[in-house]
Parts: C-alpha cells; structure tokens; sequence
C-alpha cells in the first residue's frame, strides 16, 4: 500500500498532543510568515532588480507598521536607542511588574 504525503500541519498534529500547543505553533508559524512577507515588500522599495522597473515612490507605511507589529508580537523592537535608556517594549513591561 502507498502511504499518503503528510503536510506540515498534519505531522503538527501528529506530533503534539496538547491542542493549546498545536495553536500556538501555528501562530508563531503566521507571525513569522507575516515578518517575512512585509520585509520583503519593505526591501523590493528599496532594491532596484534588473529588468524591472520601478513605479516611482511608493508608500511602504502601511507595510512598515504590518512589520513592526508582527515583531512586536516577537518582543523585538525597530527604531533607534537612546544612549544607554532601554527602549520601551511590552514583555519587558510585564517583566518589571510585581507579580500579585
């Protein structure tokens, strides 16, 4: 008998019992999806490639907050430091609360 061709979601499923698990997974796996799509976009703005042209200035700021959401959600932030003031970041945020 042949077997069938498992997906990446199946062998998921297969592998993790716990479905809490099985859905965060997930999300992460769209989340660093969403990441990569908007850098890419965010990068063909600025990378001239051979053989096609480009149509003018275009406007990447709904793209560029779609990026810094979704690294956000990663706890990663975008933007300059200042001095040695660590910039303000939600998951550090709750680090520093006491916890009740």
């Amino acid at each position: 008998m042949e077997e069938k061709k498992k997906g990446i979601l199946t062998k998921i499923k297969e592998g993790i019992d716990d479905h809490d698990e099985q859905m965060a997974i997930l999300a992460a796996i769209v989340r660093l999806t969403v990441v990569v799509w908007s850098g890419f976009i965010i990068t063909l703005n600025y990378v001239e490639i051979p053989m096609v042209k480009k149509s003018g200035n275009s406007d990447i700021t709904f793209v560029a907050s779609i990026f810094t959401g979704a690294l956000a959600t990663f706890g990663l932030t975008t933007g300059k430091n200042n001095g040695n003031k660590p910039t303000s970041c939600p998951m550090m945020k709750k680090q520093d609360e006491p916890k009740v």
